[in-house]
């Protein structure tokens, strides 16, 4: 087979048409280029110059493989090119897989740190619940995903970002409105409502339910946090939201009020889950730091690895 150095060779003397400037070009030996030249004619079985005292020709031979070797070059540099992208962090495609009741309360944050800080990253968002993101990750679909710890699959290595508190939100006028010191036991007496199957939140919330004894409200379910308040706000019931949420989703006219637990609270923990095997772990360590540093200012409390 052809090597790549002969074909460097014989491509700088189709450029050229002299021996001495395609050595020039190539950093090497004029007889040293000539036997490479001479080398991979005679590898192919057939004459790709004409050398006269004069000038250095080409063959009808030499000019079809000449444009073949170009070619081979090209995509040569080009896959060097995206090696050298792939050793350098944060560059080139990064596919992010969210979960939906994280998605619209943090993604601005994210967003914003990987404009500002990774600007040659190219990050493209999946917004799935939890078990697409893991199928999605650990059949390589996706690279890293923000997800409710533990995601307990094997696997996988997790990086605690945050915690943060659930909250208990209310029809407006409700007579918990406004109160710091709900004890958890109060969800006994209330219709609590929660989202579909397949959210983990639902399971989350569900656990803090069991744990006091209650139960949720009949059949009623939600897709999404946003319809589930609209059902709270149509006094069908209450809901735990994350406290992430609560600005967005009982702005001021929603008719709704909130509450909070006494301590300790009710929480969940977010961080990043990637697969145990991946070649960007230190990449993706790094942008934790990045991201606990850019939630600081979110109503959580950011946790270390």
């Amino acid at each position: 087979m052809p090597t790549i150095s002969q074909l460097r060779a014989f491509a700088a003397v189709a450029d050229h048409l002299h021996f001495r400037d395609a050595a020039a070009v190539v950093g090497t030996s004029q007889p040293a280029l000539s036997g490479a030249v001479a080398t991979l004619e005679e590898t192919l079985g057939a004459q790709l110059v004409e050398r006269t005292t004069r000038r250095v020709l080409l063959t009808p031979a030499g000019e079809r493989v000449a444009r073949h070797a170009r070619r081979v070059l090209d995509a040569l540099d080009d896959l060097l090119e995206e090696a050298e992208a792939a050793r350098r962090p944060f560059t080139g495609p990064l596919h992010l897989g969210v979960i939906p009741t994280v998605a619209p309360y943090v993604l601005p944050t994210l967003l914003r740190l990987a404009r500002g800080e990774y600007p040659e990253l190219e990050l493209f968002v999946h917004e799935e619940q939890t078990n697409s993101l893991l199928d999605g990750l650990t059949s390589g679909r996706l690279d890293l995903l923000v997800l409710a710890l533990p995601a307990d699959i094997t696997g996988i290595e997790e990086i605690p970002l945050y915690d943060e508190d659930f909250t208990l939100v209310v029809p407006e006028g409700d007579k918990l409105a406004g109160r710091s010191d709900v004890p958890r036991a109060a969800l006994r007496d209330l219709d609590v409502l929660l989202l579909d199957e397949g959210h983990c939140l639902r399971d989350q919330a569900l656990d803090v339910c069991r744990e006091v004894g209650a139960s949720e409200a009949g059949a009623t379910r939600a897709a999404s946090l946003p319809t589930l308040v609209q059902l709270v706000a149509g006094g069908l019931g209450v809901t735990l939201l994350p406290e992430t949420a609560i600005n967005v989703e009982t702005r001021p006219g929603s008719q709704l009020a909130v509450a909070r637990f006494a301590e300790p609270a009710p929480r969940r923990r977010i961080g990043l889950v990637m697969r145990a095997s991946t070649g960007r772990a230190a990449e993706f360590r790094e942008l934790a730091e990045s991201l606990r540093s850019a939630v600081a200012g979110l109503p959580v409390r950011v946790v270390g690895s």
